[in-house]
Parts: structure tokens; sequence; C-alpha cells
């Protein structure tokens, strides 16, 4: 079976979108709760429309985020950090401790958070199938 690149790309401009609004708008504890609306929405999602390999296309979306979110840290990083003190302070001791500006760190821990959140949403779109395939099949 094929993957739908053209879903992989749309659903991943949830992520562009909480590129941008993480910078300034959307506080430190409030997205975690944006991000599961996010991942359960594209799981949903891909079980509906992925021609089948559930798992892949989760894990490509979840990839193809961390693409548009470590961009965007990265070229707006001062922005970032002025609203982010808790993050700001990780960085700094990351800085202090390892020698790696904020902007490296980013360019390091940020494709390893892509990496675990593609295998979230690919386990959430595995699940949603599975549940979906489940509903559909007559009893």
């Amino acid at each position: 079976m094929l993957m739908n690149w053209k879903l992989i790309f749309s659903l991943s401009l949830f992520g562009l979108a909480m590129a941008f609004a993480t910078i300034t708008l959307v506080p430190s504890p409030v997205e975690p709760l944006l991000w599961v609306a996010i991942f359960v929405f594209c799981a949903y999602t891909i079980a509906k429309r992925a021609p089948g390999k559930f798992f892949l296309h989760g894990f490509f979306v979840g990839l193809v985020n961390c693409i548009w979110i470590t961009s965007a840290h990265i070229i707006f990083s001062t922005t970032y950090l002025q609203h982010h003190a808790q993050e700001a302070a990780q960085y700094s001791k990351m800085n202090a401790q390892m020698g790696m500006s904020p902007m490296v760190a980013m360019a390091v821990f940020g494709p390893l958070i892509g990496i675990a959140s593609g295998l979230v949403i690919g386990l959430f779109s595995w699940i949603a199938s599975k549940l979906l395939k489940s509903r559909e099949s007559p009893l």
C-alpha cells in the first residue's frame, strides 16, 4: 500500500500552526493539552482516510511536525525564549553544563521530540484504525 503524502502534509499543518502559536501565544502548561487534541484528531483522520499503514502515516505526521516546530523555534528563538521562562532556564542550564547554545539544543532535541511524538501519533492512528474497523464490521 502507498503512503498518502497529501494527507500527511495536510495534517502536519496543525504542527505548523502550533509552531507559530507556541512562540508567543500558547503558554507551556496549555501546550500538551492542545497537542493531545491534535494527535487524537490526526489519528482519527488517518484511520478514516489513509490507505493502510496507519502507524507509518501517524509517524510521518509527527516527523513533519518536528520540522515545522524546530525550524520556527530556532528562527524565532529569541522571542520564543522570552515567552517561555522555564524552557529558557533549561537551555541556560544545558549551555552551562554542556556548552550547548539554545539553538543547537533545539536542533538536537527537536528531532528527538519529533520521533517520540511520531511514535505516539502512529500508535494513536493504529489504535483508531482498529477501533473504527471493529465498529464497521457487522456483529
